[in-house]
């Protein structure tokens, strides 16, 4: 059977997140019912990370197996036939067997959108959480900046799916005003559940003041999750870019 690779991407605000779920709308199941019928028997995707509820993707990648015969080239537009309007697969390709696109992605970037005005924007509404206390973007980068390098991450994550370990490697954190529009970019080599709205949040109460950005170190080895920023709502966080080198395929899903 062939091992085929998905980019795709989706505005998340209808579904419960990407993992399949008992009687709620995912964008996984959603992918396994489109591919199902394409190819003519079940399917199960894979994909490259548990998005939460209302979490959106600008870059996304998913693999399955499938014995069809169908063009490769041609998937995206037979799984767009049968996919709503927002969720969109972009390019289809085969890859080798052993390929997870879990497994073998190597960094991941997420972007948190902050809507920071005086009056809100209804055409950012589930796009960008709206914050109407103007926030120094400088005092934010500040923060930002402790995050980066190896560290245990515990205290910026819910209580969620176990994992072996809460040691991550951040590569950046950029803090980007354009307008009223302020962009985080974050990436890691794999992030704790709400770890990216979490870090958001934190580089939040710096800004309002109720921290110091160099607070940010003793509160990740103290490993107290009260002692940093709220967790943002999820309708400003975007996957946005993922890197893939696993001896074997290589390749980057850009914004």
């Amino acid at each position: 059977m062939a091992n085929i690779a998905l980019f795709l991407t989706y505005e998340g605000t209808a579904y419960h997140g990407w993992q399949v779920q008992k009687n709620l709308p995912t964008v996984c199941e959603t992918l396994e019912k489109a591919a199902s019928m394409v190819v003519g028997h079940r399917v199960h995707v894979v994909g490259c990370g548990r998005t939460d509820a209302g979490v959106h993707a600008r870059c996304y990648v998913a693999n399955f197996h499938t014995d069809s015969k169908i063009p490769v080239d041609r998937l995206p537009y037979a799984l767009n036939t049968h996919l709503p309007v927002d969720i969109v697969v972009t390019k289809a390709f085969q890859v080798h067997d052993g390929f997870n696109a879990i497994g073998s992605c190597a960094r991941k970037e997420y972007t948190y959108q902050i809507y920071n005005s005086r009056m809100r924007d209804p055409f950012y509404v589930n796009r960008a959480w709206f914050y109407p206390r103007i926030l120094d973007q400088r005092i934010m980068q500040a923060a930002a900046d402790q995050f980066v390098g190896t560290h245990d991450f515990a205290a910026v994550r819910s209580v969620g799916t176990d994992v072996k370990s809460t040691v991550r490697t951040v590569y950046y954190y950029q803090v980007e005003r354009r307008g009223d529009l302020l962009i985080l970019r974050v990436c890691a080599n794999g992030f704790l559940y709400n770890m990216a709205r979490a870090m958001a949040g934190t580089l939040v109460y710096a800004a309002e003041g109720k921290i110091a950005p160099e607070q940010i170190g003793q509160i990740l080895e103290s490993g107290n999750r009260t002692a940093a920023g709220p967790t943002v709502p999820p309708g400003g966080l975007y996957m946005t870019h993922l890197w893939y080198d696993d001896g074997i395929a290589k390749f980057e899903c850009p914004e």
